[in-house]
């Protein structure tokens, strides 16, 4: 029987080491000088949010404190809605980070859950104080003109609230039949949306809702009783 002849098994087939190496260096030097662009638009607009303690304003102020070009710009942003909505997102998952170190000071599930209500209630709430406008005048917009993009900015506080979730029923302490990540969407659906409006209206004003309030009102929903 002949020997077969065909040798691109044996032959190699990638590019030499030496440009693999020299064209892998290169990109993850533009991938750095492009991160550290974006992280100077980013770092603009925040403070001119926290300046003005609104989200009203221009790309040109952000070009002109950022000290880069509009063209620039332009090649990482497709607007000042993308702008606004990196930021949104990254300061959700600071807030899930903010929140999870919070939780995991207390053994107790419940108690995690309801410290991550009380928190996520405090950090939704309108406050004069805290120049929040990405929570209480950017986020309610967005959710009525891109709701895909609110539910892809939520998701890492969607997981966190899964994960406490599923730690309360994997120690009994959930109501049986529950799936933690339907519960979880539920509870932190209701916890912000509550916040978001609580104080709309004179007579809400007098007496505005409290995050333990809220806890106690979410809690009897899924919170198994002992018996």
């Amino acid at each position: 029987m002949a020997q077969s002849t065909d040798r691109s098994v044996s032959l190699p087939s990638d590019e030499p080491a030496w440009k693999q190496r020299a064209v892998e260096r290169s990109t993850k030097a533009a991938k750095l000088r492009a991160e550290q662009r974006v992280e100077r638009f980013l770092d603009a607009a925040q403070a001119i949010i926290t300046e003005k303690n609104t989200t009203d304003f221009t790309v040109q102020e952000v070009v002109d404190r950022s000290r880069q070009s509009l063209r620039s710009f332009y090649q990482h942003f497709d607007g000042k809605h993308e702008l606004l909505l990196a930021l949104f997102e990254d300061a959700l998952r600071q807030a899930a980070e903010q929140i999870r170190a919070a939780a995991a000071g207390h053994p107790d599930p419940l108690d995690r859950i309801r410290v991550a209500v009380q928190l996520l209630f405090e950090l939704s709430r309108p406050d004069p104080d805290a120049q929040r406008p990405l929570f209480t005048d950017f986020a309610p917009q967005l959710l009525i003109t891109h709701p895909a993009e609110v539910k892809v900015a939520h998701a890492p506080l969607l997981n966190l609230f899964t994960e406490l979730m599923g730690q309360a029923e994997a120690a009994g302490r959930l109501h049986e039949g529950l799936y933690p990540r339907r519960v979880a969407a539920l509870v932190m659906q209701t916890v912000m949306f509550v916040a978001q409006s609580n104080g709309v209206g004179d007579d809400e004003n007098a007496h505005p809702l409290t995050g333990e309030e809220v806890w106690e009102f979410c809690s009897t929903g899924f919170v198994a009783v002992d018996e």
